[in-house]
């Protein structure tokens, strides 16, 4: 289905194993077990908690609450009406806690400020695609990952972003800070910057 879950790194945990591969990150897709596998390490330029989150584009949580709802809960976590929340961080969650299953997580991923607490730190000036960001609002927060950027602006793919699953810009003077998850390879390149026309990001409660 293209979506690397719990039953792939399953098996990828498997064969790790069963040829005695040494790797820092069992169950994930690194360059040792890509050439084992004799695939190029371009797989690795998606990350597939980023991977999973695009599978889920479009989907809004009051035209599709039901599917969205199902989803929030396939990690195994209960949650409320993500049209009566706000359900950026149990997006986030949802995506990193199906495709990383050994990943430790934070308390309360609701409140979006929490993520700063998040595995690894990576420098803003630095980012990396499939970064977790963190931003400031009135109220509260904004969490989401990301997937490009330019001079001004990170290009975010994230939920409750005008009530949606979707991909806007975010000024990076609104950004406290980016993480990236302690169980799997971070990329050693920065990402480039791209162009984007998409939409400013203003409402994500």
């Amino acid at each position: 289905d293209g979506i690397q879950g719990r039953m792939t790194i399953a098996a990828i945990t498997k064969f790790q194993t069963d040829k005695n591969l040494s790797v820092q990150y069992p169950g994930t897709l690194g360059p040792t077990t890509l050439t084992a596998l004799g695939i190029s390490s371009a797989a690795l330029s998606i990350p597939p908690w980023v991977a999973l989150a695009q599978t889920k584009m479009g989907l809004n949580e009051v035209r599709d609450n039901k599917v969205l709802s199902a989803f929030l809960k396939s990690d195994g976590s209960t949650v409320g009406d993500p049209s009566k929340l706000p359900w950026c961080g149990d997006f986030v969650e949802t995506c990193i806690a199906v495709t990383l299953p050994h990943e430790p997580m934070i308390t309360n991923p609701y409140w979006a400020l929490n993520w700063l607490k998040f595995g690894i730190e990576i420098p803003e000036g630095k980012p990396v695609m499939g970064a977790i960001g963190v931003a400031t609002r009135n109220g509260g927060g904004h969490v989401f990952f990301v997937i490009g950027h330019d001079q001004n602006f990170f290009h975010i793919l994230g939920g409750n972003q005008s009530n949606s699953v979707s991909i806007e810009k975010m000024d990076k003077s609104r950004v406290a800070g980016l993480r990236y998850p302690s169980t799997y390879p971070k990329p050693d390149t920065v990402l480039p910057f791209s162009v984007f026309t998409g939409k400013i990001s203003t409402d994500e409660a």
